[in-house]
Formats: structure tokens, C-alpha cells, sequence
């Protein structure tokens, strides 16, 4: 959305507005040898060396640009980044996909924005995953995981019945409009918040050397993806505090789900449900999902040490 549609569109709350349009800098890593997109706000903050860093990591297809009405909301108490996992977003696609070079990326986006050990890495469904993954293959790099709507299902527990995510040949259409039309959550769900929606769609999309609109992201991703398999043990072993924050209607995260990945998590787990909110907290209920996790962050966080204050 251009500011332009600020008039045409009086229904979208100013909240919204001063988030989207808060200046980030975008920034790239190299993670073997692909390039990891990232942005950052408040970077340029003269007293921003003095907050802990707070990293925000999307979920499957999804993209930094998820954040932008999310992220600035913390600039009061963090130096905050939202990132592109490689294959999505604006960051490179590679041959092969694996956990373990996802928690690099995570780890090195972390360095290259110069946060401390005290970060804290937010996380939604498989970022959250890809989250922990991180916390378990660097445990002294990180403040604090939060994970949102991500965790462990029980093993006693069916899967919901979602329609395979899929994969293979990439969808192309004709024109920007068209493609913004198809824009689909997944797992599906509906979400009253159409602006917000519109909004990530925008943002979603990339043009084929003017042979169309596609998505950003590798459709052959969750064909080549290694070692993202979601373990009791990578729950059990974080040395990393850990909370979590969920939709209280999600069918991604039952009652059950979260009372075993609370269970398999070392020490306190603050958590809290947000009413009203599915699987994609955050496009439901953006304002109380605000509140919840910087509750969460806060309870979780543990502090940078002194070396790194001074």
C-alpha cells in the first residue's frame, strides 16, 4: 500500500499506518553462499546499542514483510529485525534445503544486525521451528525464544485436515491484480482483517521478466527440505528460555499440543492464548497479539551479560 491509499481507505486504523511506514534498512548476509534479505528498525537509534535485539522469523512461504505492521510496535524496548529464510521472500533460493543451514541463517542475521546474547527470537509455525533448531545448534547465541502458534503435537494426536501444501511447478499469472486475488492462508483460515491481508499480498509477489506475477517463494522448497522434522528431543535439550504465545482458535495448536510442548520444555514456560485469534495470531488479532508477546518477552528474556553492556 502507497500512502496514497491512506484517503481511499479510512477504515484502516492509524496504528497500522505509523507501523507500515516506519523506515527499516534492508540489509543482506551471506549464509552458504546464498544471500539472506533481511530488514532492520531503528538501527540508526543513538540509543538503540542499549535495547536487546528482537528477531522475527516467518513461517513456510511466508516472508519478513509479514512483520512490517508488528515489528516497529517494539521499538520502545528493542532494536528490532524481521528476516527472509533462503527460498522465500527476497533472499536466494538454493538447490537443497535443510534445518541446519536455516539456523545458520538465523544465527547470522543476528550477528551481521550486531544483537547480543540477550535477543529474543520470535518465531511463527515453522519459524518457530526452524527457531528452535537454531537455539539447539547455537545455545549461547540467544536471550529467548517465543513461539508463536509452533510446537509439538502430541503423538497421540491426528493431524488437522489440511490440503497438502504442495510443491513442483510455480504458479504464474498475467497481471499484479490477478495474482493478489488468489492470495491464500495456509493453513487455511479466514481472517476479518482484509487490509492486513492486502497488504502482505502486495508484498508477496515478484514479476518474470515480464512474463507474468508469481510468488516469492521455491515451489520445490518442501521437496528438497532436510532435517526440519520436529523432535520431542530438540523441545526437551533448549538451553534457551522458551514461551509461547498462541490463538486461542487455532487448529494448528490444540489444548493438547501445547500441554506437551510445555511439558518437554526445560524450566518455566510463560504462555499466553489470544483470544479470538487461528493459526496466524498476529493478521487476527495484531493489537492484542502485540501486548501478549511483549508480555511473553519479556518474562522470558534473559539478561545480556556484562561484558556485553559496557
Amino acid at each position: 500500500m502507497a500512502r496514497w491509499d491512506r484517503a481511499n481507505e479510512p477504515r484502516i486504523p492509524d496504528w497500522f499506518w505509523a507501523a507500515v511506514e516506519t523506515q527499516a534498512e534492508v540489509r543482506v548476509v551471506e549464509v552458504d553462499e546464498c544471500d539472506v534479505h533481511y530488514h532492520q528498525w531503528g538501527a540508526g537509534d543513538g540509543g538503540a546499542a542499549a535495547k536487546p535485539g528482537m528477531l522475527f522469523v516467518h513461517g513456510m512461504n511466508a516472508h519478513r514483510r509479514w512483520w512490517d505492521f508488528i515489528g516497529p510496535q517494539f521499538l520502545d524496548s528493542y532494536r528490532v529485525a524481521a528476516m527472509d529464510l533462503t527460498g522465500m521472500g527476497d533472499s536466494d533460493y538454493r538447490h537443497a534445503y535443510s534445518a541446519e543451514t536455516y539456523a545458520a541463517e538465523i544465527a547470522s542475521v543476528c550477528d551481521d544486525a550486531g544483537f547480543g546474547t540477550d535477543v529474543v527470537v520470535v518465531g511463527h509455525s515453522f519459524g518457530g521451528a526452524m527457531a528452535v533448531k537454531a537455539a539447539n545448534s547455537y545455545p549461547a547465541r540467544f536471550g529467548a525464544l517465543v513461539l508463536v502458534d509452533s510446537g509439538l503435537r502430541h503423538p497421540d494426536e491426528p493431524e488437522p485436515d489440511h490440503p497438502p501444501l504442495g510443491g513442483g511447478r510455480a504458479k504464474v499469472y498475467p497481471d499484479r491484480e490477478t495474482a493478489q486475488a488468489r492470495f491464500r492462508l495456509y493453513p487455511p483460515q479466514p481472517c476479518a482483517n482484509d487490509y492486513i491481508l492486502a497488504y502482505i499480498a502486495r508484498h508477496s509477489l515478484m514479476p518474470l521478466d515480464g512474463a507474468g506475477w508469481a510468488w516469492k517463494f521455491d515451489e520445490e522448497l518442501p521437496l528438497t527440505l532436510a532435517g526440519a522434522e520436529r523432535a520431542a528431543g530438540d523441545y526437551a535439550s533448549l538451553a534457551v528460555p522458551t514461551g509461547i504465545v498462541y490463538g486461542a482458535l487455532s487448529a494448528s495448536f490444540s489444548r493438547r499440543t501445547l500441554e506437551h510442548t510445555v511439558a518437554l520444555l526445560p524450566g518455566e514456560v510463560p504462555v499466553r492464548a489470544v483470544a479470538d485469534a487461528r493459526h496466524h495470531v498476529f493478521l487476527d488479532q495484531p493489537l492484542a497479539f502485540v501486548d501478549a508477546l511483549r508480555e511473553v518477552a519479556a518474562q522470558t528474556r534473559r539478561p545480556r551479560p556484562a561484558r556485553e553492556r559496557s
